[in-house]
């Protein structure tokens, strides 16, 4: 039996290769190696989907994010693969999910009227702002507020995989790339995406401590919620609810700092 050459070298090294090669063996040697991380992901996401979305459906979408995360991986910056591709994976699952727009159009309408408040009340508060004082605008009690914020937790696609744009449309970055590593971020050689960058995790930084905590615990560790709500002892639905509220006041933070320097 001929031995293939590729078993002889290092990881780093097929990485080189395939960056100067892009050689279909090295590319289909990656996709056979990473193979069980998309269906780890697809678990976790079907962890928190309703009973209706096939977990078999969330793998076929995660493998075109593998196939992304490969052609895209950069060995040069100080990334591993694996942080990297989870991000890509879980994003193509997301993306397909809200293409075939299986959210209640009723959430969708609330999802989008607690974001414009956040927006009104951060731009004209210039800081963070309570539940009670976003349920106030909104002309709601906080409680129905939060019971509305459960459920858009529940059955919504939030996700830091959200797409910014630097420059032209040819230059991408999710929200999720700026937090998946904050401390291996490199400088990048176009302006307009550095100044991006800089915008998402000046936001990032800026939420409340518990709601940056679920954001780095779920896009960085990756513990799923559970483990979230065992660190921060609370319960499962009470991280899902920190996670939603999150996402939805970190894109109206964008939303507001994006005019200031666009």
């Amino acid at each position: 039996m001929v031995e293939n050459p590729l078993q002889r070298m290092t990881e780093d090294e097929l990485w080189s290769q395939y960056k100067n090669s892009r050689d279909p063996a090295i590319r289909d040697a990656f996709i056979r190696q990473y193979a069980p991380l998309v269906k780890y992901v697809a678990g976790k996401v079907a962890a928190s989907m309703p009973n209706t979305v096939e977990f078999e459906d969330l793998v076929g979408f995660g493998v075109f994010g593998l196939l992304d995360a490969i052609e895209k991986f950069d060995p040069d910056k100080n990334v591993k693969f694996k942080t990297y591709a989870v991000t890509r994976i879980r994003g193509a699952i997301f993306d397909e999910l809200r293409s075939i727009d299986w959210v209640p159009r009723s959430v969708r309408q609330k999802t989008k009227e607690i974001e414009d408040a956040v927006v009104s009340l951060e731009s004209k508060l210039g800081r963070p702002v309570s539940d009670q004082e976003i349920a106030s605008s909104m002309g709601v009690s906080e409680d129905d507020f939060l019971k509305t914020m459960l459920k858009i937790s529940s059955t919504s696609v939030l996700s830091l995989n959200d797409v910014w744009y630097a420059g032209d449309d040819a230059d991408k970055i999710s929200i999720g790339e700026s937090i998946e590593s904050p401390s291996s971020m490199n400088p990048d050689t176009t302006v307009e995406r550095e100044e991006v960058k800089r915008v998402i995790v000046q936001a990032i930084s800026e939420l409340p401590e518990k709601e940056k905590k679920v954001l780095v615990l779920y896009y960085y560790e990756d513990l799923t919620l559970k483990e979230i709500g065992q660190v921060l002892e609370v319960t499962e639905s009470r991280v899902s609810q920190l996670h939603t509220k999150a996402i939805l006041r970190l894109r109206a933070k964008l939303t507001n700092l994006r005019k200031g320097i666009f």
